[in-house]
């Protein structure tokens, strides 16, 4: 398609460019870290990861890098890459900025609520409850991060979205430890909610949302407090091997 800037002269709309191989290594380590399957403080051998994701030692070495400048990795020099243990106090900022923004979105989905929304988050609670039943940790995490994210693209904010949309997967990471200990509470929370964005109720969604992003804030730390600040380093188990990728 061409498109005319304000000096009136022809421009080609950009196209959207396909992942490139280090991207794809990224997302699949970050995918690994967020899962549980590589552990705070575990060590990373470039080797290993390599071979996990079918893929060479140089993408590998190069997404370890940009993970080390996003705070998912730390490199240390004559030891080499561990997955980042994250301290208490940057876990606590972040949920407390998760819950501002997730509650304004639940504000803003109740005052713009309509029913196929609705009806979407109903389906995705419903999904949830299931997995809690079936004690699918994986799934109910999942799960829980579609219907928080749906709840922010039905508050209508673009901008607002966007942010949340930036510490979601980091979200997920600090929610996985402890969704076992949520349990079926977290999905009868999920539900008020719902109840309170259909019946358009902007307050009560807002105030539900905030008591529900505090109560899985506070479980994660009691939990890390309960646990060493720095678990020892450990060398990477030899998992099943996912889809290649490129």
């Amino acid at each position: 398609m061409l498109l005319s800037d304000q000096g009136g002269q022809t421009a080609a709309a950009k196209i959207p460019r396909p992942a490139t191989l280090r991207e794809s290594v990224i997302e699949a380590i970050q995918e690994l870290i967020v899962s549980g399957q590589l552990r705070p403080g575990q060590h990373l051998v470039e080797s290993e990861l390599a071979g996990l994701l079918g893929v060479s030692r140089q993408p590998v070495r190069e997404a370890l890098q940009q993970l080390s400048g996003e705070g998912w990795v730390d490199l240390h020099p004559g030891q080499g890459a561990f997955v980042h243990v994250p301290t208490l106090e940057e876990a606590d900022q972040l949920l407390a900025v998760r819950a501002l923004l997730e509650t304004e979105s639940a504000r803003l989905a109740a005052k713009h609520t309509d029913e196929q929304g609705v009806r979407r988050l109903r389906e995705l609670c419903s999904h949830g409850i299931a997995a809690v039943k079936s004690d699918d940790v994986d799934a109910a995490v999942a799960t829980n991060s579609e219907l928080h994210a749906l709840v922010t693209a039905l508050s209508g904010n673009k901008v607002l979205a966007e942010l949340a949309s930036q510490v979601a997967r980091r979200v997920r990471w600090y929610h996985t430890p402890v969704a076992r200990q949520r349990g079926m509470t977290s999905w009868e929370e999920h539900t008020a909610l719902i109840d309170a964005i259909e019946a358009g109720d902007e307050r009560r969604a807002a105030k539900i949302m905030r008591e529900h992003t505090e109560h899985t804030r506070v479980s994660y730390m009691e939990q890390r407090e309960n646990e060493p600040v720095e678990p020892a380093p450990s060398k990477p188990v030899r998992r099943r091997r996912p889809r290649q990728l490129g």
